[in-house]
């Protein structure tokens, strides 16, 4: 989960990126970058954290010109470090660069090809630096001193023949534009949007459509699976079908976690989405639980916040807000190290007793993932004196690794992975769970945009839509995902960092 955006404006673009990444911050707070295209003359900042931390007012107005791109990063694979910030750069042909939200799942056998086969190397551990070098190859297979629109295109056509997996992607082409492109499933969401002004017309191009919003842009549409925009520096828009199998199959975890609840996903607003979720719950509640002794309804805060409100409304139980949450501190989901997650949460959210003490109290989150995070706010329902505790999910049982740029652990870190919802319950210390249906969960999300015949729910049932992921690839990515593997490259980056300042002090 990345957020990604790009711009061809009339003017300085500098600001509008930097907005439009404040508003994608939620989709990762690891690393931040911006690139900026004036005259020839490339200009980037990215650095490891938050948008508002990365750059300051001497980066801003070295972000020249009236093109660019921008990104902010969690990392998925590799680790944190500035080294994996975007946007990439290569210099050939022409000079691209790129930002890149999901994950190839042949990204080891492409890294082998670029190095065997298209003498290219890759400096990274990113998947997102072999994306970028593989477009760059195809575009230079014509050979031509200058290029056109369908050359780009065709060079996109190559790029979909050759990667396997989610990923939505923003390049830019020196000289050229801005060119945005889709995975054939459309698993990872990507929109773009126009905006009138004296001069002429921008274009912006982002993850999520609240980006679009919030700078005055007119939602256009969802660029389709398998499509690529281009936008030329002329202010000239361009789009093309570029794959040949293409089937819409959108990411579920995207409307139960990882976008905001004002935006609209393919077609679906994600806030009246949560709302039909907190409704299937509580009907769930009604079909397999009618004696309930539920006494308030308490969220998690913040994304659960919608379907505890609708679940309260149609159970006819009161709702609360229970916990106060530290604005000040990072979603525990996307921080690495099970250990920095345990100690986060108590200084995340702190719980109003008044609410508790006395009461039966059902807690409403948008998943379980590890498990951590519900165990703790359980206990701390309990220690203000609540007398039962419930939890309700407002999503399936996570069984498996997400595979397609999700951070969701090897299954050994995953609660209900081989767990019956029962044994579940006894191990987060809830009096009773209550998971979301997964045909409840579709039909929440379908009922927003019933041209949707597909859902990419791998992380609910195992089915991996793009039928490439084999057991041997889920084994290697559990290595690689696992909390020790993480903690351990951290420990690698640290220490050459280390020895990089002895070595400048010395």
């Amino acid at each position: 989960m990345c957020g990604i955006i790009g711009m061809v404006g009339q003017g300085p673009v500098n600001q509008a990126l930097y907005d439009g990444l404040t508003v994608l911050q939620h989709r990762g707070q690891d690393a931040a970058g911006i690139m900026t295209y004036d005259h020839g003359r490339l200009c980037l900042r990215k650095s490891n954290g938050l948008v508002r931390d990365v750059f300051r007012q001497e980066h801003m107005v070295q972000l020249r010109g009236n093109v660019g791109i921008g990104h902010v990063r969690y990392p998925t694979a590799g680790c944190s470090s500035s080294a994996e910030a975007q946007p990439f750069y290569v210099n050939s042909p022409y000079g691209i660069s790129l930002a890149h939200n999901g994950n190839l799942t042949n990204a080891e056998e492409l890294k082998r090809e670029l190095f065997v086969e298209d003498l290219r190397h890759i400096n990274t551990e990113s998947d997102s630096e072999i994306l970028l070098n593989v477009f760059a190859h195809e575009l230079a297979r014509p050979g031509k001193l200058r290029i056109d629109v369908e050359d780009i295109f065709d060079a996109v056509v190559q790029v979909h023949r050759r990667c396997r997996g989610g990923y939505a992607a923003v390049a830019m082409i020196n000289g050229y534009g801005v060119l945005a492109f889709r995975d054939p499933h459309g698993i990872r969401p990507v929109c773009f949007g126009e905006r009138r002004t004296e001069t002429g017309t921008e274009y912006l191009v982002a993850s999520e459509s609240v980006a679009l919003d919030t700078l005055g842009f007119t939602l256009t549409r969802e660029l389709a699976p398998g499509e690529a925009v281009f936008i030329s520096l002329d202010g000239q828009l361009h789009s093309r079908q570029c794959a040949d199998n293409a089937r819409h199959a959108p990411c579920l975890f995207e409307y139960v976690y990882l976008a905001r609840p004002d935006s609209i996903i393919d077609g679906v607003a994600v806030y009246k989405a949560r709302l039909r979720m907190g409704e299937k719950l509580a009907q769930k509640i009604q079909r397999t639980w009618p004696d309930h002794d539920i006494d308030v309804i308490i969220p998690v805060p913040d994304t659960s916040r919608t379907s505890a409100l609708e679940m309260a409304h149609h159970l006819g139980v009161t709702y609360r807000e229970g916990f106060i949450k530290n604005r000040y501190i990072g979603r525990t989901f996307i921080m690495p190290g099970q250990a920095q997650r345990r100690k986060s949460v108590r200084q995340k959210l702190n719980p109003i007793g008044l609410e508790f003490k006395g009461k039966n109290v059902l807690l409403v989150d948008d998943s379980i993932v590890r498990g951590t995070t519900c165990e703790q706010i359980i206990q701390m329902a309990r220690d203000e004196g609540a007398k039962r505790v419930y939890f309700a999910s407002a999503a399936p049982a996570v069984r498996y690794p997400n595979v397609y740029g999700i951070d969701m652990p090897s299954p050994g870190e995953l609660i209900a992975h081989g767990r019956t919802e029962e044994e579940v319950a006894a191990m987060i210390g809830a009096d009773r769970l209550v998971y979301q249906d997964l045909e409840d969960l579709m039909a929440a999300v379908w009922q927003g945009n019933k041209s949707l015949t597909a859902f990419d729910a791998s992380c609910f049932n195992g089915k991996y839509i793009t039928g490439d992921v084999s057991q041997g690839y889920l084994d290697d990515l559990a290595r690689r995902r696992s909390d020790e593997a993480k903690d351990g490259r951290e420990r690698g980056v640290s220490e050459v960092t280390d020895l990089y300042q002895t070595l400048d002090r010395s």
